[in-house]
């Protein structure tokens, strides 16, 4: 009996609580723990005390030792599988139609119920070739095509907004616009054709990635590249020779005298 616990509450018979667990009152003296018939567990005095379902039924067993709603004999074993195959409500269409018995049941998987790509897909479709205008941006080109000005922008290799006035065209990714091109066909002046020429060798030649810029140093040298172009680096090299200094006064900086560090 030292050594026996409570099969509920885990606790020694031993140590068990003199004391109702819901009440705290004291329990009588002659309040034996009770001994089940079924399996030969106790169960305490204080349990029995907070549970008086307890002096009757086992919860292991689930047995009850008088009439109440529980089976004398325990609990019973839950039904025995049956496969759907021999269900009833299998059987009564078998006899209804033994043929077809799968009306009920998911269609198969086959291979043919797979989406099929179509021969024209967009990848294999060319790009549409806009015609630009000097009043064009990325942002009306974006609205006008509904495409993300940046898939513009990486698809025609841009990497600066102001490099668009120099093209001459453009193109809109097929994976995105499959249309017509809504340009007209460009009717240019002979004399502006030269000047855009002349201003992208310019461009390529300097490395300068400003439109503004390029136009007014190409403007300077009177349409002469080369000479455009030696300025350039002759203000460059002079940046270099003189950088940034702070001035005298808050916030005033001084700038070197070339043309670029003037602009800026």
């Amino acid at each position: 009996m030292a050594t026996d616990t409570c099969c509920t509450c885990a606790t020694l018979i031993s140590s068990a609580p003199t004391y109702s667990l819901e009440s705290e009152k004291a329990l009588p003296p002659s309040s034996p723990p009770r001994v089940l018939p079924c399996c030969n567990r106790l169960i305490c005095a204080a349990c029995i005390s907070s549970n008086p379902r307890y002096e009757s039924y086992c919860p292991f067993c689930q047995v009850s030792s008088e009439l109440n709603a529980l089976p004398q004999g325990g609990l019973r074993d839950p039904p025995a599988y049956t496969s759907p195959t021999s269900s009833p409500r299998r059987r009564s269409l078998e006899k209804k139609d033994p043929v077809n018995t799968s009306e009920d049941l998911p269609p198969t998987y086959t291979a043919s119920a797979t989406t099929q790509v179509p021969k024209n897909h967009s990848s294999q479709q060319k790009d549409v070739l806009h015609h630009l205008r000097p009043i064009e941006t990325l942002t009306t080109l974006s609205i006008l095509y509904n495409v993300p000005a940046s898939i513009l922008r990486s698809h025609n290799a841009l990497f600066s907004d102001s490099l668009l006035p120099a093209r001459r065209t453009l193109l809109i990714p097929s994976s995105h616009y499959t249309g017509p091109s809504l340009s007209a066909e460009p009717v240019e002046d002979p004399e502006e054709v030269e000047r855009k020429a002349r201003l992208r060798r310019f461009m390529v030649s300097s490395k300068c990635a400003d439109y503004k810029m390029a136009e007014l140093y190409l403007g300077q040298a009177e349409g002469d590249v080369e000479k455009a172009v030696a300025r350039w680096r002759e203000d460059e090299r002079w940046e270099k020779e003189n950088p940034l200094h702070k001035g005298k006064g808050p916030g005033t900086k001084w700038r070197g005298g070339g043309l670029t560090g003037q602009l800026r």
